[in-house]
């Protein structure tokens, strides 16, 4: 396993260290017994190279020869080395080519040399990959994450890629991706994909979530349209990159109304706070904004996706040189390893003070345990007055509502350092998120938004208020007091102008 599981060598089976197909059959009855949906990442851009396809591929095997993406050598350099056929980099960093001895020809591989790129170009691919889409299917998942999609396709003529910055801090970063980077076919290739989902979704929807950076305006096709569809949503990576830097009011307000605005008429919004690869989101925006970062993004329109641990605010642990799992921190060496990898992030699910945190009774986990788990784990935020935990589970219960579900939103900065949003839909309980990004209290007044009477009740705060603060508590809108850092859920009876009828 050369890059945690992404380096397929079976599509239709379960890797041995993860366990046995009847091992993923007791997890799918489990989880829907529990009324839980299975979704599973589905790694359509390449396989491994120890996978059947490539070893036939290499030996010209009929139907495999081209299943992958071969390419002679441009020329033969010193002692008779292959030169490859372009500049292409690999994510992982070096050439995006290597050379197969036996079939005398290089193979592209946009991520590890073990990881060859498939070949969509060809007709056989695609349909054995819907082929592995649909015998998941069978098997009862209830949907795909579709990992990479934007490096499905290439340029056929493999022309080089352009110099963009020449100091970035990584190769890959060095070129601009016009030839490897979405191209316009991998969203011919994506519908197709869906096509097969909603063949199977006469009884209950099946999801297509799909994976890729890139700007929003770019990143909306990939919804495609109402009489051909594509994903259900394309991942929104918004709220990671407006942590990437210093956070504010500004930045989440950006992330937030770029989305918004830019959204196809009747698409769903989605809102990633954190996943595996990028730090955790406490170690991101600041564990004193936990609460209002889960606040933000549980109860705006659409889907949010937590990543695991976020619920009790897990931090980023540290992982040693020799602990180091991730390819990616591998190759950037001893000395630059934390500066790429990203198994800070990766470290089990803290559920305990037990052995392991409660995540495993082996002697050692894959990674190690983050070592504040005996004071931070989900059983002791449980057993706490108030806790991250209780905070969330309080966001979740509000997602239940009808003005979180089906009602408008409208957003606004207030005080340079404070952000606000209401959720109203006429007819039933509003409500109001109110987050303070600065270091210092503040005290602000939010009468003057649409649908604002002049006092609400506390539904839920953050853990950095006083104890002494309540949920319920009636408060007034023109004088809302947020600490530093802290985070508001106030809900209301929404002001809408009364119909006059004329005798």
């Amino acid at each position: 396993m050369k890059d945690s599981g992404y380096d397929i060598q079976d599509f239709r089976d379960i890797a041995p260290v993860f366990g046995t197909m009847d091992d993923f059959h007791s997890l799918s009855k489990a989880v829907h017994k529990r009324g839980i949906k299975l979704v599973l990442d589905f790694v359509p851009n390449h396989s491994s190279n120890l996978h059947e396809w490539f070893q036939k591929s290499v030996k010209r095997e009929v139907p495999y020869a081209d299943y992958y993406i071969w390419a002679d050598a441009k020329g033969f350099g010193t002692e008779a080395t292959p030169i490859p056929p372009n500049n292409w980099r690999s994510v992982f960093g070096g050439s995006a080519w290597e050379w197969n001895q036996e079939r005398r020809q290089f193979y592209l591989h946009q991520f590890l040399k073990e990881q060859p790129d498939l070949n969509y170009r060809n007709p056989l691919v695609l349909e054995e990959m819907k082929n592995v889409m649909q015998f998941w299917l069978d098997q009862g998942v209830d949907g795909f994450r579709l990992d990479a999609v934007a490096h499905l396709f290439e340029d056929e003529d493999l022309r080089d890629e352009m110099v963009k910055d020449e100091d970035a801090t990584d190769e890959y970063s060095q070129l601009d991706h016009k030839y490897t980077f979405n191209l316009p076919e991998v969203l011919d290739v994506l519908r197709e994909f869906r096509i097969v989902l909603d063949k199977n979704s006469e009884n209950a929807t099946k999801i297509m979530m799909t994976e890729a950076y890139m700007p929003v305006e770019k990143l909306m096709a990939y919804y495609g349209n109402k009489s051909h569809p594509i994903a259900h949503f394309p991942l929104n990576f918004a709220l990671i990159s407006a942590s990437q830097k210093n956070i504010t009011a500004q930045s989440i307000y950006t992330a937030v109304s770029t989305w918004m605005n830019n959204l196809p008429k009747g698409a769903w919004p989605n809102w990633v706070i954190g996943n595996h690869d990028n730090s955790r989101a406490a170690t991101r925006f600041g564990a004193e904004l936990v609460d209002a970062i889960n606040m933000i993004a549980l109860l705006l329109p659409g889907t949010p996706v937590t990543y695991n641990g976020e619920e009790i605010g897990m931090e980023d642990a540290d992982v040693s040189w020799e602990q180091t799992k991730d390819t990616a921190g591998i190759n950037a060496g001893p000395k630059k390893y934390k500066q790429f990898s990203r198994d800070p992030e990766r470290t089990p699910m803290q559920w305990d003070a037990g052995i392991n945190a409660g995540f495993s009774n082996a002697n050692q986990t894959w990674l190690p345990v983050n070592t504040n788990y005996k004071t931070l784990n989900v059983e002791s935020q449980l057993n706490e007055k108030w806790s991250h935990i209780k905070v969330y589970k309080q966001l979740t219960e509000a997602r239940k509502t009808e003005a979180i579900m089906n009602g408008g939103l409208d957003i606004h900065i207030l005080e340079d350092s404070v952000l606000v949003y209401t959720r109203v839909r006429e007819g039933f309980p509003g409500y109001v998120v109110v987050v303070n990004f600065a270091p210092d209290t503040v005290t602000v007044d939010i009468t003057n938004l649409a649908h604002m009477p002049n006092e609400s009740s506390v539904y839920t705060f953050s853990t950095t208020y006083a104890h002494s603060f309540t949920a319920k508590k009636r408060i007034s809108n023109s004088a809302v007091v947020l600490p530093g850092k802290g985070g508001l859920v106030l809900t209301f009876v929404p002001d809408f102008p009364k119909e006059v009828i004329s005798l």
